[in-house]
C-alpha cells in the first residue's frame, strides 16, 4: 500500500517513517529543497522534492497514493514574520488536503497538537472536549495550528474529506536533529545550560508512541474525530531533576517567577530585531509556561488502542541520543 509522508525530515515525521517502514508500507515523502535530510538516509524510499504552497508539487507526491499522513508544520516558538509560518501551517494544509482529496486518496491523517486545546486552569488534565478560542492562543504557532485544525474540521464536515485528526503533546526521544524547542530544554540541562526555571507543567511522551498513535489513527480511528497523543503529565522541575539525575549533575535551585522574565524577554526580542538571532527567552514563551499543560489521552487509549510506554523512557532515549551524537 503506498503511502505519503509529509515531514518525514522532522521529529514526529521520521518516527512515522521508521514505524512504516518496519510495517512494510511502500512509502513516499514531500520534502522541501535545501532541508536537512538526515532522517531519511539509508531508507528505500521516493522522495518527492516540493513545497506545501507549490500545489504542482503537490499533485506529484499523492499520485497513487492511497494514505497521507501531513505531519509537516513550521514549528517554531518565536518568529520575526508569522506569515510564513501561516502560509504553511494553514494554506499548506488546504493544498495538500485538496490535492490528496482529488486524487481520491483513502483516508488522511492530520497531525494537529494539543495547542489547539483548551487547558484547565486548576491544572486538572484537559481532553478533546476542553474548550479554546482563538484568543485563548499564544503566539503564531498556536495560532496557525488552531485556524488550521478548525478549517481541516470544515471540509470534513461540509466536503466530505477523509480526514482523521491527532494531537500530540510534548514528543521527546532520538533522531530529535534540530533540536525541537522540547529537545532543546533537555540539551540545555544535560550541558549544565539550566540556571534557572519557571514553574510549568507539560505532557510528555516518546516519539514512537505518537507515531504508533498515528498508525492506529490511520486503522481505527474515526473522520472527524480527534484523538490526543500523549503520554505523562510532567511539572518542568520534575523533568529537569529527573535530567541531572540521569547526568549525575547539580539541578538549578531558582525558580523564577513569571512576571520576573517578562521584560528580560522583551529586551532579548528587541536586540533580535538587529541580531536576527532568535532569542533565549521569547515573549510568547514566558506566557506559554504559565499554562499548565496538562492532558489526558484516555480517547486514544479506549478508540484506538494506545498505549504509551513511561514519559521517562523518551527522556531516557533523547539523553542517550543526544550524548551519542554528541549535541553541544
Amino acid at each position: 500500500m503506498k503511502v505519503l509522508i509529509t515531514g518525514a525530515t522532522g521529529f514526529v515525521g521520521s518516527a512515522i517513517l521508521r514505524l512504516l517502514i518496519r510495517k512494510g508500507f511502500d512509502i513516499q515523502v514531500l520534502v522541501r529543497a535545501g532541508a536537512n535530510r538526515n532522517n531519511l538516509e539509508n531508507y528505500n524510499i521516493k522522495i518527492i522534492e516540493g513545497d506545501l504552497r507549490n500545489t504542482e508539487s503537490l499533485k506529484i507526491a499523492v499520485d497513487s497514493c492511497e494514505l497521507v499522513f501531513h505531519v509537516a508544520a513550521d514549528y517554531r516558538i518565536w518568529v520575526p514574520d508569522p506569515k510564513n509560518m501561516f502560509n504553511i501551517n494553514i494554506d499548506g494544509t488546504r493544498n495538500l488536503l485538496n490535492a490528496a482529496k482529488n486524487e481520491g486518496v483513502k483516508k488522511i491523517v492530520y497531525t494537529s497538537s494539543v495547542a489547539t486545546l483548551g487547558t484547565n486552569k486548576d491544572g486538572t488534565s484537559a481532553n478533546e472536549m476542553t474548550p479554546s478560542t482563538i484568543e485563548n492562543m499564544v503566539g503564531a504557532y498556536k495560532k496557525s495550528k488552531f485556524i488550521a485544525e478548525k478549517m481541516v474540521l470544515s471540509l470534513i464536515k461540509n466536503e466530505g474529506y477523509p480526514v482523521t485528526i491527532v494531537n500530540p503533546s510534548t514528543p521527546v526521544g532520538p533522531n530529535d536533529i534540530k533540536p525541537t524547542p522540547t529537545g532543546k530544554i533537555i540539551l540545555d540541562t544535560i550541558r549544565n545550560r539550566m540556571p534557572a526555571y519557571v514553574e510549568t507543567g507539560l505532557n510528555i511522551v516518546h516519539v514512537d508512541d505518537v507515531a504508533y498513535g498515528h498508525l492506529l489513527a490511520m486503522e481505527r480511528g474515526e473522520i472527524g474525530e480527534r484523538y490526543i497523543l500523549g503520554g505523562d503529565n510532567m511539572s518542568l522541575e520534575s523533568i529537569i531533576k529527573y535530567l541531572c539525575t540521569l547526568e549525575k549533575i547539580s539541578p538549578p535551585k531558582i525558580k523564577l517567577p513569571h512576571n520576573l522574565i517578562l521584560p528580560i524577554a522583551w529586551v532579548m526580542e528587541c536586540a533580535s530585531k538587529i541580531t536576527h538571532k532568535e532569542p533565549l527567552v521569547t515573549l510568547d514563551g514566558v506566557k506559554m509556561a504559565k499554562k499548565i499543560m496538562y492532558f489526558s489521552s484516555e480517547k486514544a487509549k479506549v478508540k484506538l488502542g494506545y498505549n504509551p510506554r513511561s514519559a521517562f523512557n523518551g527522556l531516557d532515549d533523547a539523553v542517550d541520543w543526544f550524548n551519542k551524537e554528541k549535541y553541544q
